[in-house]
């Protein structure tokens, strides 16, 4: 379902945190790892973004994406790597809550396993009932109706600008006379 959501919005920084979520539990860690990266250059150099737009009670901080991304680099032994991103990731921390951070970091000194963040379970995409009233599809262009010359000799068919008249073309014919 990731997967499917991501190829429609490649650029939803949430859909692939969770996917990273989902492939670290699967023990792809280096998928993991790139949907981390992945996540993290979405957010654009926004400390966070809010979901609750979209119909998710959720906000996504970079400073989670990044402890999940050292939790990813953690099962790969990258012990540098990940003591590098919680360095970062103290950086894109809001002053003062640091606290889970400097935790982290002991951990990874010690070699021990960081548990990534997640998206709280039970947490959907809801879009409000006022966008999915929208979704009904809409007859923009009205029925087809099939228009006919009534020029006798017009036995064109087909869709295209005005052609030029020609003199005498658009007379009746005699049979039609008759």
């Amino acid at each position: 379902a990731f997967n499917k959501t991501l190829a429609k919005d490649n650029s939803l920084a949430v859909g692939f945190f969770q996917r990273g979520f989902v492939h670290l539990q699967l023990e792809m860690y280096e998928d993991a790892l790139s949907d981390y990266h992945m996540a993290f250059s979405h957010l654009r150099k926004n400390p966070f973004i809010d979901y609750k737009q979209l119909g998710l009670r959720y906000i996504l901080y970079a400073w989670e994406v990044l402890y999940s991304m050292a939790a990813a680099q953690c099962r790969l032994q990258q012990w540098q790597e990940a003591r590098v991103t919680l360095d970062k990731a103290v950086v894109w921390r809001p002053e003062g809550r640091t606290g889970i951070l400097d935790v982290a970091l002991e951990q990874v000194r010690d070699g021990l396993f960081l548990e990534p963040m997640q998206v709280p379970l039970g947490e959907f995409f809801r879009p409000r009932k006022k966008e999915v009233e929208q979704l009904d599809s809409k007859d923009f262009l009205g029925k087809p109706k099939v228009i006919s010359s009534i020029i006798p000799n017009d036995e064109y068919i087909g869709f295209e600008p005005l052609r030029p008249q020609k003199q005498g073309f658009y007379e009746p014919s005699a049979d039609a006379l008759r």
